[in-house]
């Protein structure tokens, strides 16, 4: 190429030469290049290194429609360039070189232009296979950090119907590849979060647990979302109070406020533990429900912990800016908030299995050592009672006997109590509470073994000290022996009638509560008539009602007007 200025000349229709015209008044300043849609584009690409561009020919006409389609194509969003065989770009748009950052890119490499872009596909040499498989291809460049470009390919072929060049556009994907990459990456959270091995499950207690799950939510809520401030609270079932879970960057009076999962006077966070709706503060200094949580909180985001219909509870990030939180924000943090209410779901049916596991086998070792124990007590207090005044030595290591024996089913408790998970707000009651029955002392007698054992286990259940005596005799040598609480008597006994029994335990002691107890039939000796007469308060009747066995025992204990013994 000489060293005068190019002018390109387009559509000449002349084979083999240009113009005449354009010859005798360029020729001598300009050199002229000839370029036609059935030759390989110019080795001088056609930018503003041509002084003009010259159209000749029959297509003269379209040169309005030229201008206008440069134009447009100058200002799309999308970047676009034609490119070479060996990726050089022969021509662009201005919008490709505001992407790669660089107005001028023209006879670059086309990848060189981006830097050092990371080619992640789904096309990995998206040029080749234009050529390859004649037909358009698509690729993602990956530059710097969070930069992303979409690129599409598509062939422009020549005479010999190949393709010598490829059009190419290029669109900022950034936004949409992110999102892609959070979602992915919350996703994979979620997995980990609830991933406990076998040996998590049997070396970890319920703490230690809940522990690792707070250092799990923190690494993915920094890492993934990239919020630094947390606050998550759960709500307790029996109070409606919100609990805090984890506290990160709180100030101290924030992280001790009492909260309860209500609309008003909670703040945000009470609105969304009552309420179930996300709520975004942009601006906490014009935002009445907001209270101040992290120092220098100038907008927060608060999502409830939803599993299903049911609020688990509240999760909390706040900013140091204003409008610190959008859309997406919102929308990622909904979805992570679903596996961390998953996760805290399962954490819930482990303890509650475990704790069921526990009292179930609490419940069966005391149910396989009731009758046993009440045989040792009631051979034992016999043979107390003969051996009084007689051997004091034999008696004290009697009363031993009786004492350790009885502190035996007190032990099974204490253990299961301790075995059993220690959580604040444990994920469910297996049985209502009975602060009225606990330790309690009940003498139930009753010559029927299965009205004996169901004693025991319906009141042992609710922290009853049960013992039983087979007939009237053993049950006065009982309360002769020990304190009880009430006495429960059968108005059928082998050796005396309910109402004799009644009477010799009210000889014993006055104060004593006495419950008769009576199958629906008929009551030869009258014992509910006559204890009636003599003072008797309660009556149940066989086979128990749980509910009306817990209120007589209950009421017996405490007294008819008394809430609290």
């Amino acid at each position: 190429m000489s060293d005068r200025p190019p002018i390109l000349v387009l559509g000449a229709e002349e084979p083999n030469a240009l113009p005449e015209d354009l010859q005798a008044r360029f020729g001598t300043q300009f050199e002229l290049i000839r370029w036609t849609p059935s030759q390989n584009w110019p080795q001088v690409p056609p930018t503003d290194t041509y002084r003009c561009v010259v159209l000749c020919g029959s297509q003269s006409h379209h040169v309005p429609e030229l201008m206008q389609l440069d134009g447009i194509l100058k200002h799309l969003p999308q970047g676009i360039a034609v490119v070479d065989p060996e990726y050089r770009i022969r021509w662009s748009n201005d919008r490709l070189g505001l992407l790669v950052g660089r107005p001028v890119v023209v006879g670059e490499n086309f990848f060189e232009a981006f830097g050092s872009p990371e080619t992640i596909g789904p096309e990995f040499t998206p040029f080749d296979t234009v050529d390859a498989l004649d037909d358009t291809c698509s690729t993602t460049l990956h530059v710097g950090e969070k930069t992303f470009f979409e690129i599409v390919g598509a062939p422009v072929y020549g005479p010999d119907h190949f393709p010598q060049l490829a059009v190419v556009t290029v669109r900022d994907v950034s936004s949409d590849m992110i999102v892609r990459q959070k979602l992915k990456a919350i996703y994979q959270a979620g997995l980990e979060l609830g991933e406990l091995s076998a040996e998590d499950v049997v070396e970890l207690s319920a703490d230690d647990r809940i522990e690792l799950l707070k250092e799990k939510i923190v690494q993915f809520t920094k890492d993934v979302l990239e919020f630094e401030t947390i606050e998550i609270r759960l709500v307790d079932k029996q109070t409606n109070e919100l609990r805090s879970l984890l506290q990160v960057g709180m100030s101290e009076e924030a992280a001790s406020r009492q909260l309860f999962a209500e609309e008003t006077g909670n703040g945000v966070t009470g609105y969304v533990g009552a309420t179930g709706k996300s709520y975004l503060c942009e601006d906490t200094s014009h935002d009445v429900r907001y209270l101040q949580g992290a120092v220098n909180a100038r907008s927060s985001l608060t999502v409830p912990l939803m599993l299903h219909d049911q609020i688990l509870g509240t999760f909390n990030v706040e900013s140091a800016q204003v409008h610190g939180f959008g859309h997406n924000d919102l929308q990622f943090l909904e979805l992570f908030c679903r596996e961390v209410a998953i996760a805290l779901n399962t954490l819930e049916l482990l303890v509650a299995e475990k704790l069921a596991t526990t009292t179930e086998s609490t419940d069966l070792i005391l149910k396989e050592m009731a009758q046993p124990i009440d045989e040792v007590l009631n051979d034992t207090a016999w043979i107390l009672e003969r051996y009084i005044g007689h051997d004091p030595a034999v008696c004290e290591r009697l009363q031993r006997v009786l004492k350790h024996t009885r502190s035996v089913r007190q032990l099974v408790h204490r253990v299961g109590e301790t075995i059993a998970p220690k959580v604040p707000n444990p994920p469910v009651t297996l049985r209502a509470a009975r602060p009225k029955l606990r330790q309690k002392r009940v003498l139930v007698v009753d010559n029927d073994e299965s009205v004996r054992i169901a004693a025991h286990e319906l009141l042992g259940r609710f922290g009853c000290e049960v013992e039983t005596a087979h007939h009237g005799e053993e049950a006065l040598l009982m309360v002769r022996s020990f304190h009880y609480d009430t006495v429960i008597i059968d108005i059928r006994l082998p050796d005396m009638t309910g109402y004799d029994c009644f009477v010799g335990v009210r000889q014993l002691n006055e104060h004593l509560p006495v419950i008769l107890m009576t199958g629906f039939g008929y009551d030869p000796a009258h014992s509910i008539v006559k204890a009636r007469q003599a003072g008797l308060k309660s009556v149940l009747y066989k086979p128990f009602r749980l509910d009306q066995l817990l209120k007589e025992v209950e009421t017996a204990v405490c007294g008819p007007s008394e809430t609290n013994c």
